[in-house]
């Protein structure tokens, strides 16, 4: 309230207590009228507090009467305590844009019409984020030396963005190369893996799991390199070609696959050419047996022949006293490819190998996407079938006695 002095205007203030009773004299604040959900009712709480000087004084200790404005006596939505129903449906919009469409754009149906100012540098609207799926190994398929598989749950919304496709790349690692300038291979999850192009080496499917099918995407890589370091990524593309913020796995493939009976044998063989006179033929024999053999295998060969007859010279020295220094060291050079983790477990006592099945679901689409509409369509929509198969994968165990 205000009142008038002279040219003057005075605010006229009074406490809000007082303000509350005015009305409920006025009868504007009777039950019929108060809003829906909501009570507006005065309680007194607290004491003045002891350090505050005018408690000092008698009289002044009494309780101080604190107005309680707001109580929600029940759960309901915030646009539903709006009795207007243009006021109503407006809050209830931007509430909906705000949650779907980053606040800049409106809830049409299932997706999100974006403002006129919500585009990114590319020209592409944005009101709508696109999360990035979140690549990992899928639990139930552990990686053996060339198989590998990975999965992602889906990450189209209830309303706003439709993802269109996931494009996954993958490359193998070497220190030797320039990872930024061999570019790898990039699979569209929809037009290669589904439309079954890739399946002598990766196929599209699903592990069994307990995530429903229609969440879980998943991959299977069946002739990657033993002892190799991959590096996979993976992105989600919308039905307007925007591309998600990038999801990376890094993995190394389990150590090569050793016949340690195999291993012996040729140690025993190489010992036996060694032993006594050399002849030619007998060196050229031993250096052909010791080329033909793999990286693994020839390091197994040397942990033998050295746990055998080390006392007869060990394998390095030998092999350059037989084969002279050029022939071991093209031999020998081999064994840098070993790495250092493979590398300690061929130093274990035995070997054993061993041959696992994994029941794996392989799928394909049922109908064929028309080239140059991939933005269109929505990945969720396409029809697919799937089949059980049985994956077979061989692996060794290491130890340091038989039947460990």
């Amino acid at each position: 309230e205000t009142t008038e002095l002279g040219n003057k205007k005075e605010l006229k203030s009074m406490p809000f207590i007082t303000y509350l009773s005015g009305l409920l004299t006025a009868q504007m604040l009777s039950d019929d009228h108060l809003i829906s959900g909501v009570e507006i009712h005065c309680e007194e709480k607290g004491r003045c507090p002891s350090t505050c000087h005018l408690c000092r004084r008698p009289g002044k200790e009494q309780l101080s009467p604190t107005p309680v404005l707001l109580e929600i006596n029940r759960v309901v939505p915030l646009y539903a305590l709006i009795q207007d129903n243009d006021t109503r449906e407006a809050f209830k919009g931007a509430l909906m844009s705000s949650y779907w469409c980053s606040g800049k754009g409106d809830v049409i149906e299932d997706w999100c019409r974006c403002d006129l100012n919500a585009f990114d540098e590319n020209g592409l609207p944005n009101c709508s984020p696109l999360p990035p799926p979140v690549l990992r190994l899928s639990p139930n398929v552990e990686p053996s030396s060339t198989v590998v598989s990975l999965e992602w749950l889906d990450v189209q919304p209830a309303i706003g963005t439709k993802v269109s496709d996931y494009v996954l790349h993958h490359k193998k690692v070497d220190e030797y190369t320039d990872t930024d300038l061999y570019t790898g291979e990039s699979l569209s999850f929809a037009d290669d893996l589904l439309s079954g192009l890739a399946t002598s080496c990766v196929a599209a499917g699903r592990s069994h799991g307990d995530v429903p099918e229609t969440s879980l995407y998943s991959v299977i890589f069946k002739c990657l390199e033993p002892d190799g370091l991959y590096k996979f990524t993976l992105y989600a593309v919308d039905t307007r070609g925007r591309h998600s913020e990038l999801s990376t796995v890094t993995l190394r493939t389990a150590c090569p696959l050793v016949d340690d009976s195999k291993a012996e044998e040729i140690a025993d063989k190489i010992y036996n050419l060694y032993n006594g006179y050399t002849s030619g033929k007998e060196q050229q024999t031993a250096y052909n047996t010791l080329m033909e053999v793999s990286a693994s295998m020839l390091f197994r060969v040397q942990h033998h022949y050295n746990s055998h007859y080390e006392k007869f010279g060990d394998f390095v020295w030998r092999s350059e006293d037989e084969l002279g220094p050029r022939k071991a060291h093209l031999i020998l050079r081999r064994l840098e490819k070993v790495s250092s983790h493979c590398s300690t477990l061929l130093r274990s006592a035995y070997i054993q190998s061993r041959t696992e099945t994994m029941p794996y679901l392989f799928c394909r689409s049922e109908e064929v996407r028309p080239p140059g509409m991939v933005w269109y369509s929505i990945l969720k929509d396409t029809k697919v079938t799937c089949e059980e198969k049985m994956v077979s994968m061989l692996r060794n165990t290491y130890g340091e006695s038989k039947g460990r």
